[in-house]
């Protein structure tokens, strides 16, 4: 990130100093969790000082609550992924099983490819790794999602790009 300019050095410690405890306390009421709470604002917060142009911002509050919303909804996807995946592994026959550093790497792996697929609708990201990860057909995953093959087509062909824009990144 390259360094700030005076104006949003100025306009990060205003939005910082008057916004942060509402954050927080909004977010410890939500998640019901104060070290949850602040990891979240810490991100919130992080992804909003690498935005250009804070002093900008019209309604500050909106703004840290949709970026707070957004962090919650890729950190739950995370949790989600990470369950999944450790329960997978659960079912493994111990001779399958991968060693801690092959788990830490598929894992991280797992993680860039939801962090790829952020960009496209539920059942795009439905229908890629439905393929990619469950092997389903075409055909399969559309009679599971209730749309048209040519409809996962399109689906595949958006996490596709997106997969690829995030590994040109």
């Amino acid at each position: 990130m390259p360094p700030l300019s005076h104006a949003d050095a100025a306009a990060t410690a205003t939005l910082y100093t008057e916004h942060q405890p509402w954050l927080l306390s909004s977010l410890r009421q939500r998640l019901r969790n104060r070290a949850d709470a602040e990891d979240v604002a810490s991100e919130t917060f992080l992804r909003v000082i690498a935005r250009q142009g804070l002093d900008a911002i019209e309604e500050p509050r909106a703004y840290l609550g949709t970026v707070a919303r957004n962090v919650l909804t890729q950190r739950w996807r995370r949790r989600e992924l990470e369950r999944v995946y450790l329960e997978a592994l659960a079912h493994a026959p111990p001779a399958m099983a991968p060693s801690a550093e092959e788990q830490a790497l598929l894992l991280e792996t797992l993680h860039r490819i939801a962090q790829a697929l952020d960009g496209v609708s539920s059942k795009a990201r439905r229908a890629f790794l439905m393929s990619q990860l469950d092997g389903l057909t075409y055909a399969q995953i559309a009679a599971t999602l209730g749309v048209s093959v040519s409809m996962v087509r399109r689906y595949m062909a958006q996490g596709l790009r997106q997969c690829l824009m995030a590994t040109t990144d």
